[in-house]
Order: structure tokens, then sequence, then C-alpha cells
């Protein structure tokens, strides 16, 4: 549920949180769900925790039992014997306790071994009560470990002065952590971290505590909720196996097969170079926690491979398992990818700059997680906080999972069938303006055949002054593309010239910007250009492909509208011939807006 995804709304989801229920519940998963139990034992009121944490276990396919104790008897019920608890038999324990629920804090009358006393007894009281738990129950049990103290007594000192409040509170959530490495079964919710990204002072909000007895703000609670349903999604096995990234503008600026490897944004030389290597640092730090790396990109591959091998790069093209530069919709690359490293789609994560693409990937693979991740700042926030890769253990096989996978991609054959691509691209509702050139787009038409090279029939440049010639003469048929979708618009995006010469049309120039490849601009263009050429007697068009170091996709580009070859020379520079008497328009899925 979009709802429910990070970065989601902390105050939607309280203010909606039964609707959201009755919609989850009635999706038509129900046969398909994990049914569990867990016990919430709270030092203070958990009613909304447990009603928000039902909300993101039943969204990744948890239908969840609750017992809840009664206000602040977790303790209690931990260690003493409840029939109540006994009879409902947890699955999971949680036990949510915070800095109001230490029966011990020091203050600054305390000498240093009434604080160590103190000290070691807290950590009793907890171990006691955790061990009492597994013995009874023998399941997980997952602890909140403590924010810190909202206020400081004794300002600064208060870190290092052993009658310091936060001094104790860090050395408690040490002292928490050690047992965690010590118990198998115990996890610990790190509230202390939760708290801080939050904000301390808002995270504490003294006046919920007074009124309502809750520990935290009210409007935290999705937070807290949340990060602890990535635990138990982990431990149910419900974790994201593989991330699948995008290149262009995803794993650096720039378009690499426009732009050059060489100049791509990437490294340490400017403040969006440094946002990309500091992503792919951590996308790169991934696979040390087992997530299996894959590329997703609309690339050639030796494009894909340059760039992936950029020398101011964090990453390589050693570090992913399968790389998809190709030509083929995103939704069908990721689906091979499943497939050849064996596991289901749902298991992948898809990072993606391109709104449009994210959609159709959405939309087509349901399963498939596709965060929001905004501009380039925001990728490692998005992506971290999303909580898709969860570590509840660390086994060397988990280190070793990316070479296990690459070896059984090595083996998969099979591909995933692809359908009905038409019917999303509709849903698109895109609308394309095309027309004679403007002078309002002549610097943005020349910056395009400078710049563009992989759609790029000719790669013929102009100057300047040689567009405003083209702009000026009645020799020619000019045509700019502009393509909007429900997502925004992409600006002017395609461009044809073609010179009269009696009554055939020589197309000169035909470019189209990488990023609105595959949606149809190419038929919306040439059902235009038909339309333009008739007007001025044109009977033929004539197309010639130039092959250069960058442009091979389009290699085949005019055989696949329908011209006819006419010639190759050895050099692979080819003519197209295309008769026009009887066109029939090929576009099908874009609003055409003509000048």
């Amino acid at each position: 549920m979009k709802e429910l995804e990070y970065p989601f709304d902390n105050g939607y989801i309280m203010k909606k949180k039964r609707s959201l229920r009755r919609a989850l519940l009635a999706d038509g998963t129900n046969d398909t769900r994990i049914k569990k139990k867990i016990a919430v034992l709270g030092g203070s009121t958990t009613a909304d925790i447990v009603a928000v944490l039902d909300l993101f276990l039943l969204d990744c396919g948890v239908e969840c039992e609750f017992y809840q104790s009664e206000y602040g008897q977790y303790w209690q019920d931990a260690v003493f014997p409840n029939e109540e608890l006994t009879s409902f038999a947890p699955d999971f324990i949680f036990v949510h306790t915070s800095i109001r629920n230490l029966a011990f804090t020091p203050n600054p009358r305390m000498s240093a071994q009434e604080t160590e006393r103190g000290f070691e007894n807290e950590v009793k009281r907890f171990s006691q009560m955790w061990d009492s738990l597994v013995e009874r129950f023998h399941c997980p049990v997952i602890q909140n470990n403590f924010e810190l103290p909202f206020f400081r007594l004794m300002g600064n000192s208060e870190a290092s002065d052993f009658r310091g409040r936060v001094n104790f509170v860090n050395r408690m959530n040490l002292a928490f952590a050690q047992a965690a490495q010590e118990r198998s079964y115990l996890y610990i919710n790190d509230i202390n971290w939760l708290s801080a990204m939050y904000g301390l002072e808002k995270w504490s909000a003294p006046e919920y505590w007074y009124m309502y007895k809750y520990s935290l703000n009210i409007n935290a609670i999705p937070e807290l909720a949340y990060q602890t349903a990535a635990i138990i999604k982990s431990l149910l096995g419900k974790n994201k196996k593989a991330l699948a990234v995008d290149l262009d503008n995803t794993m650096w600026g720039g378009i690499v097969g426009d732009d050059g490897a060489e100049n791509l944004e990437i490294g340490q030389e400017t403040a969006e170079a440094m946002a990309f290597y500091e992503w792919q640092s951590y996308v790169k730090s991934l696979k040390d926690i087992g997530v299996v790396l894959t590329v997703c990109s609309k690339n050639e591959e030796e494009n894909a491979l340059a760039g992936l091998r950029h020398p101011e790069g964090a990453v390589s093209p050693e570090d992913f398992t399968v790389i998809k530069a190709n030509w083929l919709p995103k939704d069908k690359n990721i689906s091979d990818t499943a497939q050849e490293l064996n596991i289901l789609p749902e298991a992948i994560v898809f990072a993606d700059d391109n709104p449009a693409e994210r959609d159709i990937v959405r939309s087509r693979l349901g399963g498939v997680k596709v965060p929001e991740i905004g501009s380039v700042t925001d990728y490692i926030r998005v992506l971290d906080r999303s909580e898709f890769f969860e570590v509840t253990s660390l086994s060397e096989d988990d280190l070793k999972r990316g070479e296990m996978y690459k070896a059984n991609a090595e083996r998969a054959k099979a591909q995933a069938e692809f359908e009905s691509y038409g019917d999303y691209l509709k849903s698109l509702e895109m609308k394309a303006e095309i027309g004679d050139f403007k002078p309002v787009y002549i610097q943005r038409i020349t910056q395009l055949t400078n710049k563009t090279n992989q759609f790029n029939l000719t790669a013929r440049r102009y100057t300047p002054a040689e567009m405003e010639e083209v702009f000026r003469s009645d020799r020619y048929i000019r045509l700019y593309g502009k393509l909007e979708d429900r997502f925004g618009d992409n600006g002017v995006v395609s461009v044809i010239i073609g010179e009269i010469r009696g009554d055939t049309l020589e197309i000169i120039l035909w470019l189209m910007s990488c990023r609105v490849l595959k949606r149809d601009m190419e038929l919306a263009m040439l059902d235009c250009l038909v339309k333009s050429a008739k007007k001025r007697g044109i009977r033929r068009l004539n197309g010639i492909y130039i092959p250069t170091a960058k442009n091979k996709m389009v290699k085949d580009f005019y055989g696949a509208l329908g011209f006819a070859n006419v010639c190759v020379n050895s050099e692979g520079v080819s003519v197209w011939e295309l008769d026009i008497q009887n066109y029939a328009d090929k576009n099908t899925v874009i609003d055409i807006m003509e000048d």
C-alpha cells in the first residue's frame, strides 16, 4: 500500500489507521497471509502502537493477533505466571519500554559506587525478564533500548560524568547490545537512533506522557511501528534480496551514452559529484550485508560498463551480479533478472530517478518495491529508512550471497514473458506538442544536436548559426517534439530535420532524448512528419543511418518503422525509403497537439 511506504505521512496514518486496515484486509490476500501472534509488553500506553504495527505487518502479508499487557505491567507479565499470556502462546514478544521505565537513574549527589550498583541492578532486572520470557515462550524477544533524556541537568558533563543521566543511558544501551550478542533470541529495537533521527525534543514531547502516558510523541508512533515491523519481517524471511539500480542520473550525474564516461558527475570535484560518490559507496556497502546488486538501465552495455568503470566512482562492474543494459522495458529486465537469480520479482528493490520508469515497474510488477528516491541527496536516506534489508543475522553465506546468485544467473536461460506494455503507455496520459521550430526552442534544439549520441541516426552536429540558417530556410521540413505525461513535462525531447529534394524528403537529422525511449514518441514524430511532408507535395521519405560508436541502438530503427532498406555500404551506412502516399498513422498512445 502506497500510504505505508517510506517516506510516509505520520499524521495521515494516525488519522486513517482504521480505514487503512479495512483496505488491507479486503485486498484479497487472506489465503496467502502469514498468521502470527505478538505479545506487546508495555511500560507505557501501547494501543496506538499496536494498531499501527498491525498495519505495517498486514502490508507485507503478515496478519497478527495481539496481546497487550496492562499499563506498566511489562515486567510482571514477563517474570510471573500469567494464564492469559501463557494461553496466548506468542510467536513474538515486543517489550516496549523507554527511559521512563528505568527503575534507577543517577543524580549528582551519588557516589561512583552507588551509581555502579544501580547500573548493575538495572541490567540484572532486564536480563531476568528476557531469560524468563524465553524460558516460558521460546520465541524471539524484541526489546527497545533507551532514548536520551530530553534535558541535561549537568549540561555537557552529562555525557562524561558517571553521575550524568546521558552517561547512564549510553551505558545501558551498550549493556543491551552486549546482551543481544549473548542471547540469540534477543533483538534490540534501536529507539536511541530513531529518536535522534526524529528529533529528540519532538520525540519526547512530555505533554503526551502527562496526558496519555505515551512515552513518545503520538505522531512519532508510525516511525516506531515501522522500525519494529522491519525486525519482525526480517525474522520471517521477508527481507528483500536484491537491489536493481538504474544508471544515468541515478548512479552518476549525466547520460553516459551522450556525455561520455569522462564527463559524468561522480567523484570529489563538485557537490553533485560527491553526492553521487557517497550514494555509490552506500550501494556497494550493501554487498557486505548480503544484498545482491544488479543493474537495470536503458543503455548500450558498453556505455554502461564504461560508466561503471569511471576512475572516480566507488563501484565497478564486478560489484554487480547481473547487468541489464539494453533497450527492453525495465519491468521485463527485472523479471529476467529475477529468473536468472532464481528469486521472485518481489525480492527486488528498484531504484531509478525517473518517476515514469518507477511507475511502469510498480504497475507491472506489483511485488517489486520501488522507493520514491527524490534527488540524489535523498537517495541514501530513502533507501536506508525504507528498511528493505533489515539485518537480524549475518552469516558467512550471507556475505557470499552475491557470488552464489551470480553462479545461479549463469545457469538461468529462461526469459520472463512480457505482456501489454501498450496498455500502460496509454495510462501515462501522454501529450506531445509537435511542430515547426520556434525561436524560443532554438537553443535547446541546438543543444540536443550536440549532446544526443545514442538515439541520433546521423550524429550530425549544428552550431547556433547553422541552426538559425536551417530555421529560416524553406528547403527544410523541421519538427521539434515536446512530451509530457501525468508525471510532468519532459521538455523538447525529439528533433527531425528533412531536406526537400523534389518529391522526396531526405531526413538528415533525427534524434531523441534517451529519457523518453520506449514511449512511442518516435511514432508520433513520424506521423507528424508524414503529414507535414504531404502538405509540401512529398511522396516519399528517405532516411539514412550512419553508425557511430554510440548509436548502435538505432541501427534497425527505420526498418522497425516500415522503411524499406535500399542499400548498405561497407562501412555500415544504410539508406531507407518509405512511400507515404498510403501511410497510416502508427501512434496510438500519445495525444498530439500540433503547432
